[in-house]
């Protein structure tokens, strides 16, 4: 393991959002956003050779393109990935990717489009985007950089954007074999919604922080998973990895103040 002073808790969550993809094999594996996006690399790169990625435009890549700026690099194209394609993976339920919703609830059920009442909306984002297809069609998990109340709602969410375990959502004779909820990775801890009837569960908490800590942070009751542990530390060759996918750093920035992986006590 490495030293604490050798991570930040970005490199941490990286390493966290990675292992969502565990186990996938060949499906598109697509993280929205730097942190989610080193995660799905890193996972390409390390117990996930399988995974597809492409270059954020249009082609497929045999390895993960680093971020920013390219300089002399190169990418190693390996075919054509149009928005067509894109497609035929999402409705096939090829595809697992790691979003970053504006408000979660218990039942998974994420809003990406207002805050408050939709007819007159405290903020208006981007609006629900491919969202509804794309959480009925296929795996998504879930990155959060600012856990708190605010994100995770005491009630429904204010405009369910995508799908999540609430039956009264679903219609009858819908199919709902293609879509999960596989993890959701904060600035805290890593959860899942694995519990008894699909209850939110808490699988392991960041370096110095309580379970206490995340309930109190949350607006819907959480459970402890029986084998809850401390989310586990980069290895040295990840943080190799990660430094090279990242050259200028882009992740320093993502959350506020770059803390470290391991809070002072």
């Amino acid at each position: 393991m490495s030293d604490k002073n050798e991570f930040s808790l970005a490199e941490l969550m990286i390493v966290a959002a990675s292992e969502v993809w565990r186990g996938d094999g060949e499906v598109l594996a697509s993280g929205i956003g730097v942190i989610p996006r080193l995660g799905a690399s890193l996972a390409k790169l390390t117990h996930g050779p399988a995974l597809l990625m492409t270059d954020s435009e249009t082609y497929l890549v045999e390895e993960p393109v680093p971020l920013g700026p390219r300089g002399d690099y190169v990418p190693k194209y390996s075919g054509y990935m149009s928005f067509e394609r894109i497609f035929e993976c999402v409705w096939g339920g090829r595809r697992h990717a790691m979003i970053g919703p504006t408000q979660i609830d218990r039942w998974g059920q994420t809003n990406l489009s207002v805050v408050g009442d939709y007819r007159k909306p405290k903020a208006a984002m981007l609006g629900v985007r491919g969202l509804p297809g794309n959480s009925i069609n296929h795996v998504n998990s879930f990155f959060v950089p600012n856990h708190s109340p605010r994100v995770f709602v005491a009630g429904e969410v204010d405009m369910v954007s995508g799908v999540g375990f609430k039956p009264e959502r679903w219609d009858d004779g819908v199919r709902r074999d293609l879509m999960d909820i596989r993890r959701v990775v904060t600035d805290l801890c890593v959860m899942d919604f694995d519990g008894p009837g699909r209850a939110a569960r808490v699988r392991s908490l960041h370096p110095g922080v309580s379970c206490g800590e995340v309930q109190e942070k949350t607006g819907f009751p959480l459970i402890a998973a029986p084998d809850i542990a401390e989310t586990p530390h980069p290895t040295a060759e990840q943080l190799a990895i990660i430094r090279r996918l990242d050259p200028h750093d882009l992740r320093a920035a993502q959350l506020k103040g770059n803390p470290p992986g391991i809070r002072a006590a």
